[in-house]
């Protein structure tokens, strides 16, 4: 015990979006140090990561879709929760080894952002894993509070100040006041369902099947929720669904925002309800402190001006919103006295 105590005194602590997508790890003093995909490439049937455990990440990644019967390319996170628990763990050890420079002896604490409200049983898994894969204490923290911490809210004030945080599987609407959630919905339709709306566009309208990660190239390169100037188009390719030959299509900015627009809606939606259910007081505040967004999809062109619109709140997409919530968990390291009380933690420390 007393040696464990002594490695954690030479690791890195380190802060991590725990990611349906992408697995983001900030660190003290140094900022953002990882962010890769949330994928990891096993032997098909059994839980053995490829290439000597190293087939996480990037690598893994590059692999979806293309992999022969043997091998299978695994997202081991759904909706935002642990669905694989043997593989996050894996991807988990990967990580933390990477950051340490491959130091088999790494054990350091950790804080892990997870959405609002998941379970007790969820919470445990986030723990199990996160512990098993070489960390010497977990701390969890809800990621609209991450993700207000930071982009430097002022959430530890008596005003509202709210946050709209859309990853890749869930989409957190959250208002928040004096250092804790006074309202907060999780909605799980976030990027994964955008990319899967283009997805099955394609489908109906060129009888063209594509991946997910055409998609989510779609979506990046002419993908809006508003009209936009000078909008162009993007040349998709796939497997033609009448014939099951290979081909080709042309598809403009205007159609993908058709196939946007269920999703784009249902995230309004979810800010309308939450607004419903806040106190008059942090109401009043939130017309002068407005809406914030937060996460890789407030990267989606007009998202913040139908937003603006569907609420009337002034919205500001916050800086770098892909490593907000990660740069959250850090600067919860650095004050983990101040916080301690409105965070979950797993067992004293050994």
């Amino acid at each position: 015990m007393f040696l464990r105590r002594l490695i954690g005194l030479f690791s890195l602590d380190m802060g991590i979006d725990l990611g349906t997508c992408n697995t983001l790890v900030a660190v003290k003093g140094e900022g953002i140090v990882l962010n890769e995909p949330s994928v990891v490439a096993v032997r098909k049937g059994t839980n053995l990561v490829l290439d000597n455990g190293n087939a996480v990440g990037l690598v893994a990644k590059e692999m979806l879709g293309r992999t022969p019967g043997s091998i299978t390319a695994i997202r081991p996170l759904k909706d935002g929760v642990i669905a694989d628990f043997d593989i996050t763990q894996a991807m988990l050890g990967y990580f933390i080894r990477k950051v340490h420079g491959n130091r088999g002896l790494a054990h350091p604490r950790v804080v892990v952002a997870v959405p609002y409200g998941i379970t007790a049983v969820e919470k445990r898994a986030v723990y199990n894993s996160a512990e098993r894969a070489g960390a010497r204490r977990v701390y969890l923290v809800e990621e609209p509070k991450a993700a207000g911490i930071g982009a430097g809210l002022p959430i530890h004030e008596a005003t509202a100040s709210m946050v709209v945080d859309i990853g890749g599987g869930t989409t957190e609407v959250a208002v928040m006041s004096l250092s804790d959630i006074a309202v907060c919905n999780s909605l799980r339709v976030a990027g994964d369902n955008m990319d899967e709306a283009i997805v099955n566009y394609m489908k109906r309208t060129y009888n063209l099947m594509i991946g997910p990660q055409t998609a989510e190239r779609i979506k990046i390169e002419v993908g809006s929720a508003a009209p936009q100037e000078n909008e162009g188009s993007v040349e998709v390719k796939g497997r033609d669904m009448i014939s099951g030959l290979p081909r080709r299509a042309v598809i403009g900015a205007e159609e993908v925002r058709e196939a946007l627009k269920e999703p784009v809606g249902a995230i309004a939606d979810e800010v309308l309800r939450t607004l419903e259910q806040v106190e008059p007081e942090l109401a009043a505040d939130l017309v002068d402190n407005g809406l914030h967004l937060a996460g890789g999809g407030a990267l989606l062109r007009g998202l913040d001006k139908v937003l603006s619109k569907a609420s009337g709140l002034e919205v500001t997409v916050v800086d770098d919103p892909l490593t907000c919530v990660a740069r959250g968990t850090a600067e919860y390291l650095d004050h983990l006295d101040e916080w301690y009380a409105t965070i979950d933690s797993d067992e004293d420390e050994y």
